[in-house]
């Protein structure tokens, strides 16, 4: 029986499509193997998938209350105060790539797709998807994403959607003062706090809120097996 991954890669050869435990995921970020997110995914699996689109939650007081918010603000981020939060949704596109001047910690409570690129290839606040890479993270995953690693929402790899818990230091993705607002036009990418954004020209809803279309080249979908 083919496994869910090997089924993925058959049906997008368009992009390339790694598993998250090869090596060329270290140029990305790194997984941890040894911890128990049994807790948090049970809390997780309590939350709903929206019919449409992603859902953003960028700080949950139940999730926060959990032992897993005290390792990765201590092992992790350093101690520095971290929020816990998560994205849910059915997306399948790229649909744009952001970074932070931090790590963000993942952990996939559903099997998922990550569209992956690297700071250093943004060139004139342009990425082309030719530079874009997939990573397969299966189920109860815990991941680092370097600051230098460029992310945006994970795809679905099933028609029910996907669910992933997102880790960032505090106020991470929260809506900018009006000071840094006022800053934006020497600052194209910067999006929210902590947060600089490139978003594709087929992303009309973020273009209508002040993203950069940044992104050239195919709106990369991950196609279900």
């Amino acid at each position: 029986m083919t496994s869910t991954f090997e089924r993925l890669r058959s049906v997008n050869g368009h992009f390339p499509l790694h598993h998250v435990q090869d090596d060329s995921f270290s140029a990305y970020g790194k997984t941890f193997t040894d911890w128990d997110v049994s807790e948090l995914v049970a809390e997780m699996e309590k939350t709903m998938i929206p019919k449409q689109g992603n859902q953003y939650v960028a700080s949950v007081l139940h999730l926060e209350n959990l032992p897993f918010k005290d390792r990765v603000q201590a092992e992790i981020f350093g101690e520095m105060e971290v929020q816990v939060g998560y994205c849910n949704g059915r997306n399948s596109f790229l649909n744009g790539l952001e970074y932070h001047k931090s790590s963000e910690v993942n952990v996939a409570v559903t099997d998922l797709v990550l569209l992956l690129g690297h700071v250093k290839n943004i060139q004139n606040n342009n990425y082309s998807v030719e530079r874009v890479e997939g990573f397969y993270v299966p189920k109860g995953t815990v991941l680092e994403l370097y600051a230098t690693t460029l992310h945006f929402a994970p795809c679905k790899v099933k028609e029910e959607g996907f669910k992933c818990v997102v880790v960032l230091p505090k106020w991470t993705n929260t809506p900018l003062s009006d000071v840094q607002k006022s800053q934006r036009l020497s600052e194209t990418l910067l999006f929210m706090k902590n947060k600089w954004l490139l978003a594709h020209p087929d992303n009309g809803n973020l273009i209508g809120r002040g993203a950069f279309p940044g992104i050239v080249g195919e709106n990369i979908q991950v196609y279900l097996p």
